[in-house]
């Protein structure tokens, strides 16, 4: 067994471990509340420095925009290749199959007849056969005056409904601003927003585009943005895990 065969399964054995950790009570409750979920301290200080130190070498990743070229805001992005880091595979692995039963439970109630398998790998494959075939987590960097305007990561065809942003930079030290947006349409109704706050480390779940809120009538399908605010000063990294790859 190679030593890179071993990293590999001591990070999946540390995801397994931190993600069952949490109290997925509490987050799905969160979740079907509100679209949204903090899990905190999700990555050490020491973890968060080495992810963000991943930033400025090529090797790492597939592809690199610039926000403003695109109209997506100001700020970058790196898109990662495939092997992924083992820690950041490792917990798209791991959170996986708790976020399949809530998507598989959220459909249900909106009436969409997708359903997801448990098995993450499984999943991948049917992205694959919808020609779905590259990496989409990704490390975002921001400077002052840099925001990411409201979207969202779709990708392709076949979408998981749920995400994972990581804060890598401590607010408040390392950068002042930057916060974290959701907006919610409900129809017929004005848009919500939400700031949700976190500290370095910390995991938000997220809903992609859609969840379903219960109104009096039975459930309703709401639709969800998300975004960063302006950063006042400082630099503010973040590790974005999406579920579902690209074309």
């Amino acid at each position: 067994m190679t030593i890179h065969s071993l990293n590999t399964k001591r990070a999946s054995r540390s995801a397994e471990s931190r993600v069952a950790a949490q109290d997925w009570r509490v987050l799905v409750s969160e979740l079907n509340t509100h679209g949204s979920a903090v899990m905190p301290g999700l990555l050490s200080a020491e973890e968060c420095a080495k992810i963000a130190a991943l930033y400025p070498h090529e090797e790492h990743f597939r592809s690199h925009v610039v926000m403003a070229r695109h109209g997506f805001g100001k700020g970058e992005y790196r898109y990662f290749r495939y092997p992924l880091p083992d820690l950041i595979e490792g917990l798209r692995t791991a959170l996986y199959p708790h976020l399949a039963s809530v998507a598989n439970d959220w459909n249900e109630k909106m009436g969409v007849a997708q359903r997801y398998p448990a098995d993450h790998a499984a999943f991948l494959k049917r992205c694959h056969d919808e020609g779905q075939t590259k990496p989409t987590p990704l490390l975002l960097q921001y400077g002052p005056g840099d925001f990411n305007c409201l979207h969202q990561d779709l990708y392709g065809a076949l979408a998981f409904p749920l995400q994972v942003a990581i804060l890598l930079s401590e607010p408040g030290e390392d950068f002042t601003g930057g916060e974290f947006v959701l907006t919610e349409q409900r129809p017929r109704m004005q848009s919500r927003a939400e700031v949700v706050p976190l500290r370095k480390g910390d995991a938000v779940i997220f809903a992609v585009r859609n969840r379903p809120v219960e109104g009096s009538r039975g459930y309703y399908r709401v639709n969800l943005r998300h975004g960063v605010s302006r950063l006042r000063s400082g630099r503010r990294h973040t590790v974005g895990i999406i579920f579902h790859d690209s074309k």
